[in-house]
């Protein structure tokens, strides 16, 4: 069994190429400040996405997009914020989706990609 770090690697893999083939285009990966970490900025059309990634082995705690609790959410907006003032682009539309990622052995990858999970 791979330790969680590789996991979470594995799933923002998976959920980068998840993404990339709906049409989304990935600005940066694994962005850190001192508040914390974003796992994905993308760009879909005009609207700029910030994505957080979870990713699991099993459902006994929920599925993976359910570990997104109000808290997360909150320093997910914290860390957008500090994302915009860094960086040079503008956006009619920002959003915070959340993509789920279900490894299971011997099989697929189930992807959940939910857009505007939360605002």
């Amino acid at each position: 069994m791979p330790p969680t770090t590789d996991l979470g690697a594995r799933g923002e893999r998976i959920a980068v190429a998840y993404l990339t083939d709906a049409g989304l285009r990935v600005l940066d990966r694994n962005w850190r400040c001192r508040e914390g970490e974003l796992d994905l900025v993308a760009r879909d059309g005009d609207a700029l996405v910030f994505c957080e990634v979870k990713t699991r082995r099993g459902t006994g705690y929920g599925r993976p997009v359910e570990a997104v609790t109000p808290v997360k959410q909150r320093r997910l907006r914290v860390l957008a914020q500090r994302w915009l003032a860094e960086h040079d682009e503008h956006a009619p539309e920002v959003r915070f989706d959340v993509v789920g990622v279900l490894v299971r052995p011997e099989r697929p990858a189930v992807v959940t990609h939910l857009p505007a999970a939360f605002s």
